[in-house]
């Protein structure tokens, strides 16, 4: 029963041998590992600074502290500091000046609660990401003033807070192996590596040994450095007829992004489930058809050659995962070589990376750092010696100074301060965030006769997207529906797609609830489309568990293609039946989504809404839940902030700063790395997670929306 209007690539872009790859979200890991050797192929073609294409993982958080190795690269280049965890920069050789604005007051909450008003920076970075609410010093956490402090030198605020030798409790590390065996200070990553006869051992399955006969090779041929990746890894194994079997696989790489998260199904009948230790249940595992074959083939795909695992029991978890290591004695042998030979070396250098600041990268360099900030403001970076802090009386002070004196410096960070919503307020506005996002995935549809199919009514709907409820309208002289998407895209598509159609015989209208939070709702539907994280991205619906294979086989179609991003249900682990693919220009995008919902694949598809940090945003904000349509008046706290119009409400200062910045951008060399800092605020009352945006000035004037391949 389709309406009559129904609609009836990618070169794999090859990748850096160490990558970090998406999180549980993303299914195609084959694309972004091919994805890396192709940006490594194009460095030696396009000498320009630039930052990777899919910069974090599914949620799209970067830490405080992967912030400041950011920076500290920016600086000092990739062969003085260890790679980013969060994101990749290439040729930062190429790079003119970096650029640092922070919003000081102003979180995630401001920037989607007054995303009409932010127009330059929603439209101008393409990376967006989401921050960590604030400590009590975020700029010293991401200028890395915070991380001199060494293993064993604590310092004297968390003395008492240790065990004293009169305590009841003492703890005697020096007793303990791990602090016997490579003392109290940092030491090396190749110093932490298990050496052959350890892994002998410690009964780790290794190649060529009788008990292993069956398993798979790693065919590691990477040589491990102290800049290897490193990745945490946890099996779940429950009991069948034949032992110990996989149940559940987590992959963790460096920064605490999750990389896989599969549930396993054992090839053999379970006689118990260890639910006590594994949580796994029958209920759970039953509708699961991943297979230890499937597992091993991903694992295999996703870990680059010189990947470093970190585990408890990771002998166990290698034997219920059946891989063995098949050069392990070249590869040992050639660690113990490379600790002996760099041990010295290696040991200080990472110590001192690790607890540099950026002011110290800046001062090796021989340059200076630039903050400029209000003199109410000012912090422990205004006294540092290598930092020329220029204190101003008003955020526009700083703005006219910034425009003065940023040409003068390398590296500058412009700090303008504005007042916090108010407790009360930002509650009442998180909520209601909530139930805007919630009505603008809601459409109802209709009439329908009074005899209508309502279960293929429902699947008509639910092809669109993924629903969470479908509702039968009774009130109206004709039944109508009403039906809430989980996502934005879902229902814009249902619109698109069924307003104005005849549907057995009646045609039908689909629209969104009215209310007073949905009046702008087109005008915010046609901004989002347009902005620069959404350009080049699609979005599709009804793809099949297959569909990544599919994809795969066919990717001379689909020239551009930067990342395959696949959902998964939280509870069960299932692949949902939508997905988003990220291409590197939108004219890749638009010829992508032609094919994609053409004759061949019939899918359902549109370009994409929502920005991918958006998702987690939404799900932790504070539930709230009424019947769509339903008209509520805002408590007079809002209703009379937002009559006040002053120069420093946020409504305004969002506008009027968000243009000032740009305007100061627009003047900035080319080549300039700039971010945008909305760090989050962080109070008694609660706290709100902040909002990054990035990106290279060449880089996004070059991604503009009419460029194609």
């Amino acid at each position: 029963m389709e309406p009559e209007k129904e609609r009836t690539g990618r070169t794999p872009k090859k990748g850096r041998k160490r990558r970090l790859v998406p999180n549980k979200l993303v299914g195609a890991s084959e694309v972004m590992r091919d994805r890396w050797d192709l940006e490594e192929r194009q460095q030696s073609e396009a000498k320009k600074a630039r930052l990777s294409a899919i910069l974090f993982a599914g949620n799209r958080e970067i830490t405080h502290g992967q912030l400041c190795e950011l920076l500290k690269r920016a600086v000092l280049g990739k062969f003085s500091v260890p790679k980013p965890s969060g994101c990749q920069l290439f040729h930062q050789n190429h790079l003119n000046n970096v650029v640092v604005f922070i919003l000081q007051g102003m979180s995630q909450l401001h920037f989607y609660r007054f995303y009409l008003e932010f127009g330059f920076l929603r439209k101008a970075f393409r990376h967006k990401f989401c921050l960590p609410p604030p400590s009590s010093d975020f700029l010293a956490d991401i200028i890395g003033l915070q991380k001199k402090q060494i293993i064993g030198d604590l310092p004297k605020e968390m003395e008492g807070s240790l065990p004293s030798s009169s305590s009841k409790v003492s703890i005697n590390l020096q007793n303990d192996p791990i602090v016997q065996k490579y003392g109290s200070k940092k030491v090396s990553l190749t110093r932490c590596l298990l050496t052959k006869e350890e892994m002998k051992t410690y009964h780790f399955p290794l190649q060529g040994f009788p008990d292993c006969e069956n398993f798979v090779p790693t065919k590691c041929c990477g040589s491990i450095t102290d800049n290897s990746p490193l990745f945490g890894l946890d099996c779940e194994m429950c009991l069948t007829s034949k032992g110990r079997e996989l149940t559940r696989i987590s992959l963790v790489a460096e920064g605490g992004c999750c990389v896989m998260d599969e549930l396993v199904k054992p090839d053999n009948k379970i006689v118990d489930y260890l639910t006590s230790f594994s949580g796994i249940t029958k209920k759970i595992l039953n509708p699961v058809t991943t297979t230890l074959k499937d597992v091993q083939r991903q694992l295999k795909a996703l870990l680059p050659p010189n990947a470093v695992l970190v585990g408890h029991s990771l002998d166990l978890d290698l034997r219920a995962l059946k891989i063995a290591e098949l050069n392990l004695e070249a590869l040992a042998s050639h660690q113990e070589l490379e600790a002996a030979r760099l041990e010295p070396k290696n040991t200080a250098e990472v110590v001192q990376q690790l607890n540099t600041s950026v002011l110290e990268c800046l001062d090796s360099m021989g340059q200076k750092l630039l903050f400029l900030t209000r003199e109410a403001d000012a912090t422990e970076l205004s006294s540092s010696k290598n930092c020329q802090t220029i204190k101003c009386l008003s955020n526009k002070e700083v703005l006219e100074q910034a425009r003065v004196e940023i040409p003068r410096f390398t590296f500058s960070i412009v700090q303008f301060s504005f007042e916090p919503f108010p407790p009360n307020l930002t509650e009442e506005m998180s909520k209601r965030m909530r139930i805007k996002w919630m009505e603008m995935s809601t459409v109802y549809a209709g009439p329908f006769s009074k005899t209508c199919n309502l279960r293929a009514l429902k699947r008509l709907f639910k092809s669109f997207g993924p629903v969470r409820s479908v509702t039968l309208i009774l009130e109206t002289h004709q039944p109508h529906l009403c039906i809430q998407y989980e996502i934005l895209e879902g229902a814009q598509l249902a619109i698109e797609s069924l307003d104005g159609i005849l549907v057995e015989g009646t045609c039908i209208k689909v629209q969104r609830p009215v209310t007073e939070l949905t009046l702008d709702c087109d005008i915010l539907v046609n901004e989002l489309e347009q902005d620069s994280e959404n350009q080049g991205t699609i979005y599709l619906s009804g793809v099949s568990e297959t569909f990544k294979e599919h994809l795969l086989q066919q990717s001379s179609l689909f020239l551009g293609l930067e990342a395959v991003i696949l959902p998964k249900d939280l509870k069960n682990g299932k692949q949902k039946k939508y997905c988003f693919l990220r291409f590197k220009t939108f004219g890749s995008a638009q010829r992508a989504l032609g094919i994609l919902t053409g004759e061949n694949w019939k899918l359902k598809g549109r370009h994409a809404l929502t920005p991918r940090h958006l998702h987690s945003w939404l799900r932790g904000l504070p539930s709230e839940s009424r019947p769509p349509g339903l008209h509520v008046i805002p408590p007079p706290s809002e209703q009379e902030t937002l009559q006040v119009v002053k120069v420093d409400h946020p409504k305004i200062a969002a506008w009027r700063w968000g243009r000032k910045i740009g305007e100061l951008y627009h003047s900035l060399c080319p080549g300039t790395l700039c971010l945008i800092l909305l760090p989050g605020t962080e109070s008694t009352h609660g706290s709100l997670s902040g909002l990054g945006l990035m990106g290279i000035k060449d880089e996004e004037e070059s991604n503009s929306p009419n460029e194609c391949l």
